[in-house]
């Protein structure tokens, strides 16, 4: 019987399988612990990440309690929508990771819409 984790890890080689990032248009990857979220955005041709930001950062880590929850995802998402803009990114494909489109992963996503990024 296969645990949780390992589902969300076969649903994620499943959504791989379709979304890779180009120079063009690079991945946006998003990763959910208990309490913490991530975010990346990355050009899977080359190999490189362009951007990340996470719960962990100095920025927001000071900002924010608690790193597991709604308000802390839309910190990481408007910086992580910033940071990519520097580095002239405009477009993302979004790879929500196995994790459902609901909650964290979804404030995630919208605020960095609201930021600038287009999915």
């Amino acid at each position: 019987m296969a645990g949780r984790q390992e589902l969300r890890q076969r649903r994620h080689q499943r959504v791989r399988k379709k979304i890779s990032g180009t120079g063009q248009r690079p991945r946006l990857a998003v990763f959910r612990s208990e309490h913490h979220i991530y975010a990346q955005v990355i050009d899977d041709a080359q190999g490189h990440t362009l951007a990340a930001a996470s719960t962990l950062d100095g920025s927001i880590k000071s900002d924010v309690k608690y790193g597991g929850n709604v308000d802390a995802a839309k910190r990481v998402g408007q910086l992580v929508a910033e940071r990519a803009k520097e580095q002239g990114v405009q477009k993302v494909v979004f790879d929500r990771g196995g994790f459902a489109y609901h909650g964290r992963v979804a404030a995630l996503a919208d605020a960095a819409r609201e930021a600038g990024l287009e999915f």
